[in-house]
């Protein structure tokens, strides 16, 4: 008969990790007596990271004797306490390939009820010494469970452990867990775990998403975006057809291929990598850009605004009509939905340039016309407003179109009503004022304080954030789970004695360095520069480090559990075989 063989405990602590200081509650240790199991957690305990762990649905962790016996087999050490996986309930019984999500379980005076396989957490591998230990406990199917709170209640070592509610689907944790982090997806089972009324809400998102993907592609749309093929591998020569000056601080350059094939069309607010040699004193560069059209004709357009980097002044002092350009294929899950809910585009400066494929590709594919389309554009002035002519001649072909153009700064020759609609930076109430809906899908795309205040703001008038889409220019923020925050620093080589392998370009930050096999993985590397990283796992299972493999050659140790998209590499088990250019 099932029952409690240790209740275990731990509040947020401060450790010491590879350099790094992690907050995290991974330490429970075996409490004595009787415990109060409360909605959020239990008495005495707590999660140092609410964004991965702990609330409602993941209020209490369950493991099992039987899976500490068999890591004792596996890992060949002796497992010497109760705790050790983050679990505040260590019981004998419930294995996880027959405990069912849904199943309600009464234990002392409380009821609990399975909510869903615990979530994969580099901070187990820190607490058992095996950096594996997240890999392991999905590839062989002993993850653990949470159980929510239905009925607060006492608790303690020795409880008879009753089942007296079996889950609707009658699916178990083992399979759940497998459906979203192992290969094959069956839709049936898929299916019966999303329409699982118990399973918790992240999850189910997940399953929703394997379940919406019909395009037949590779990859797990549960984790990650699935994309198509890239269209070519590694880089091309393409010829500069044309150079157009598109502002006083924006240049444009047309794109065709030098020799068969001809380019396809891109997804609209896709990008592509130029690769500049001579661009600066060290060498080749290669940056990232927006395609600004729709390849129509076989042209790619690359919208480029004059800064101070070494990029953007080569393209605009030293590139020319006839001129060779090495170009990586069109990449990005910056899309459009294809959906017929409202669309409103908010960009500022030269973030208009991905949104303004997309209004190409509206116009284009005749999918607006019932759908409402809000076009919302900040500059400083006239003169640094690139593509209004183009802009009014597509909203004119769109039965619904909205739109609005804000100046920050006008000049005495921009008149209110004709070059723009209004004097102001563009916030919520900008949206508002224009009558967009906050069920619509926004796309935005601009500078980081133009972005982070209006995701502030959108989410403040009720905008869900699954609906907002955004596109960053430069690095990305980083998901850095349980890491204290420290000064931000510009990325660099990494320090002490540089390394002799193939060269990684991280073309987002600007910066190319010579590998060195003192690092474990590409993740180790980019952290070591101050290059900006997401990741939660570190081993290959969740996804969150998937990045665009612009070019070169990987070698995985160890294995992904899943292998990402076409195109993509998980950074955090890979090393490098070439020279390889990352969108990082």
């Amino acid at each position: 008969m099932s029952h409690v063989v240790s209740v275990n405990v731990g509040l947020p602590a401060e450790v010491q990790w590879r350099g790094k200081i992690v907050r995290t509650a991974i330490w429970k240790r075996p409490v004595n007596g009787r415990v109060m199991a409360r909605r959020l957690n239990l008495d005495g305990d707590a999660q140092g990271d609410r964004q991965g762990h702990g609330g409602l649905h993941r209020a209490v962790m369950v493991y099992q004797v039987a899976s500490y016996q068999y890591w004792e087999q596996i890992l060949h050490r002796q497992l010497t306490e109760y705790g050790m996986f983050g679990e505040n309930l260590t019981v004998d019984g419930l294995p996880d390939d027959q405990v069912c999500i849904g199943d309600r379980y009464r234990i002392g005076s409380a009821l609990f009820e399975v909510s869903a396989p615990r979530v994969t957490c580099y901070r187990v591998g820190i607490r058992m010494d095996e950096p594996r230990m997240p890999a392991l406990l999905v590839s062989h199917r002993k993850p653990g469970f949470y159980f929510r709170v239905i009925e607060e209640g006492e608790i303690g070592a020795g409880d008879e452990i009753i089942r007296v509610v079996q889950g609707r689907e009658a699916i178990t944790v083992a399979e759940v867990d497998a459906l979203l982090y192992l290969p094959n997806h069956p839709e049936d089972r898929v299916r019966s775990a999303a329409n699982e009324p118990a399973l918790s809400p992240g999850w189910k998102r997940s399953f929703d998403a394997l379940l919406a993907n019909t395009s037949g592609l590779p990859g797990n749309a549960g984790l990650g975006p699935v994309l198509p093929a890239v269209a070519w591998p590694g880089f091309r020569a393409l010829k500069v057809v044309s150079v157009i000056k598109e502002s006083d601080a924006v240049t444009s350059l047309l794109l065709a291929a030098n020799e068969p094939p001809s380019l396809a069309p891109p997804a609209a607010g896709s990008f592509v990598v130029l690769r500049l040699p001579g661009a600066s004193a060290s060498g080749t560069v290669t940056r990232s850009y927006s395609i600004s059209n729709i390849g129509e004709g076989g042209v790619y357009r690359v919208s480029v605004k004059l800064g101070s980097g070494d990029g953007s002044q080569y393209i605009h002092d030293s590139v020319h009509a006839g001129d060779l350009i090495e170009v990586s294929a069109p990449r990005g899950t910056f899309n459009l939905r294809s959906d017929k809910a409202p669309v409103v585009f908010l960009s500022a400066g030269i973030g208009i340039t991905p949104v303004l494929s997309m209004l190409h590709q509206l116009v284009s594919d005749g999918t607006a016309a019932d759908r409402d389309v809000y076009w919302i554009h900040g500059a400083r002035n006239g003169a640094e407003q690139p593509f209004a002519s183009e802009v009014h001649h597509l909203l004119d072909a769109l039965p619904h179109a909205h739109a609005l153009v804000a100046y920050s700064q006008p000049r005495a020759e921009d008149r209110q009503g004709r070059d723009f609609d209004a004097a102001e930076r563009i916030s919520a109430a900008t949206i508002q004022r224009l009558g967009a809906p906050t069920t619509a899908q926004f796309y935005l795309c601009g500078p980081p304080s133009f972005m982070s205040g209006l995701i502030t703001g959108l989410k403040g008038i009720g905008v869900a954030s699954a609906n907002i889409h955004t596109e960053t220019f430069g690095s990305e923020g980083s998901i850095t789970p349980g890491i204290a925050a420290v000064s931000a620093r510009s990325p660099h080589p990494p320090e002490g004695v540089q390394g002799d392998g193939p060269t990684v370009s991280f073309s987002r930050s600007g910066l190319a360095v010579r590998w060195s096999d003192t690092f474990q993985s590409l993740l180790e590397f980019a952290e070591a520069c101050d290059v900006p990283v997401r990741w939660a796992c570190r081993t290959g299972v969740c996804h969150t480090c998937e990045t665009a493999l612009i070019g070169g050659r990987i070698l995985y140790d160890p294995e992904p559990i899943d292998a990402p998209v076409n195109g993509n590499v998980l950074i955090c088990c890979a090393r490098p075989t070439t020279d390889i250019e990352l969108d990082l």
